[in-house]
């Protein structure tokens, strides 16, 4: 038994591995696209969201105080002070993205602010900031003088500082704030991943078989159908572990320049081999999950491109799992969540990633992992065993 397995695993790695294209769509090609994506994705973002260094901003103030212009000297921006009849083209300057931003000040503003008591229930002095959210220039100029205006208002009755002088009252360390990002990130990833490369695969071994017509050579060679089963969803495993291994690096590459700023905070450094073990473990049992589960919908199916189609569900399904990651807060702490099929794998990724991990929840994920996708692997041997189904009858 155990040679006829390793015939039939060496079979179908050979037709991958010896498939130029099929190497290239299935294996290569979604990392190097994974990675051209995400890297455009994060220059465009950071290009929208970002003005330029060298930028100055355009302001227009009317009855501009003193006392706030004072706090303005250091910003990268040209004011202009405009008066009343000019507050109509500097709104139409700022609707057209000319100018960055419109600021009207009541006249006689500090004295206003001077005698305003907040006690007597009047209504404060109004500062009136027109901006443009449609423009990333604008939109700064805007936080720009909020904040200006914040500082000013705190100036004038400052009983007390929060966190002054230059100590850094961040007490979260980056070994935190990797675990926080990768288990809110990866998670979601890992299984979207690993679903696509299971999917590049394991349609075109069975579906496709059947739609050549090549299916009935297999079946009447003198192996029998669980060998069979086995030997394709083992051959099928390896291949979308290099399909995923690929979008994986490729995603990992490209999450500097995805994550802009926040990047400078990650580093896997800080897992250790352990870890690593744990989480290859993980994903293995997942992904043979994954495989059976597509391989019996591809059994079902006539042809390559209906078994696609009949996998999308399914798709949904872990993208919608995987998304809980992001939400979860952390692994949770009870057992049963790990008894759940493709869920478990998902909290074990987020204990792993967040340094929170319990090495018998992660034995019982894998556990439960092998034990479906043995249980799956017998209805797909018994879908072999049918005629009806092998052959569409």
């Amino acid at each position: 038994m155990k040679s006829n397995v390793i015939a039939i695993m060496k079979k179908e790695l050979a037709r991958f591995f010896g498939d130029k294209r099929l190497m290239l769509s299935a294996v290569l090609l979604p990392g190097i696209l994974i990675y051209l994506v995400y890297s455009l994705m994060g220059s465009a973002l950071t290009g929208m969201l970002e003005t330029e260094e060298d930028y100055r901003y355009t302001l227009s103030t009317v009855n501009f105080p003193q006392s706030v212009s004072a706090l303005t000297r250091d910003l990268k921006a040209d004011i202009t002070a405009i008066d009343a009849a000019e507050i109509a083209a500097a709104k139409a300057a700022v609707a057209e993205k000319t100018l960055d931003l419109l600021a009207i000040f009541p006249e006689d503003f500090d004295a206003q602010v001077a005698a305003y008591d907040p006690a007597s229930g009047e209504t404060a002095p109004r500062v009136a900031l027109y901006y443009n959210a449609a423009r990333t220039e604008s939109a700064a100029a805007y936080n720009l003088m909020t904040g200006v205006l914040n500082t000013f208002e705190s100036a004038l009755a400052n009983k007390f500082d929060i966190n002054p002088g230059d100590e850094d009252f961040d007490l979260a360390t980056d070994k935190d704030a990797s675990g926080f990002i990768f288990s809110s990130l990866l998670p979601m990833l890992l299984m979207v991943l690993l679903f696509s490369g299971c999917m590049a695969v394991a349609p075109e071994a069975i579906a496709g078989e059947k739609e050549r017509g090549t299916i009935a050579t297999i079946l009447i060679t003198p192996v029998k159908r669980s060998e069979l089963v086995m030997g394709k969803i083992f051959a099928l495993a390896v291949v979308a572990l290099f399909s995923g291994a690929s979008s994986i690096l490729g995603t990992l590459l490209s999450l500097p320049k995805l994550m802009g700023g926040a990047s400078e905070s990650m580093s896997a450094v800080f897992y250790g081999p352990a870890d690593y073990l744990m989480l290859a473990a993980v994903v293995l049992s997942t992904v043979l999950v994954l495989i059976s589960m597509i391989s019996i919908i591809s059994a079902y199916a006539k042809t390559i491109k209906e078994a696609q189609t009949s996998v999308m569900p399914l798709m949904i399904i872990v993208m919608l799992v995987g998304m809980t990651g992001m939400f979860s807060g952390g692994a949770q702490a009870a057992a049963p969540y790990y008894f759940i099929p493709l869920y478990n794998s998902v909290q074990s990724m987020v204990g792993i990633f967040s340094f929170n991990v319990s090495a018998s929840h992660v034995l019982v994920t894998v556990l439960v992992n092998l034990a479906l996708s043995a249980a799956f692997g017998f209805v797909l041997t018994r879908m072999f065993n049918s005629e009806k189904i092998m052959f569409n009858k």
